[in-house]
């Protein structure tokens, strides 16, 4: 079962080479403009993903900080809800009841 995966894949591949030399001998234009459009379509699929890149860290960013505003908000809540406790038990123990 293994091998017929492999030998699927192997087919892929030649399909995909073969459909390449197809589509290159076929092309609507000669060699040197088809290249051009390849380097103009790379050149703007890079801006792309770099605008794409900026704006997927500066959300990342904005994230992180709202979450670090949270985390501080719990630890300050965290720390009050511990020192009111920690009184409560002091008062309690100095008047003499214990819980």
């Amino acid at each position: 079962m293994a091998d017929d995966r492999g030998n699927g894949f192997m087919w892929f591949l030649a399909g995909l080479g073969l459909g390449a030399v197809v589509g290159v001998l076929y092309a609507p234009r000669p060699g040197r403009e088809t290249r051009q459009a390849i380097l103009d379509a790379a050149d703007e699929s890079r801006e792309y993903l770099t605008d794409r890149g900026e704006n997927v860290r500066s959300q990342v960013d904005n994230w992180v900080g709202r979450g670090k505003e949270v985390l501080n908000q719990q630890k300050d809540q965290f720390r009050a809800a511990y020192e009111a406790g920690r009184q409560a038990y002091n008062k309690a123990t100095e008047s003499g009841t214990t819980p």
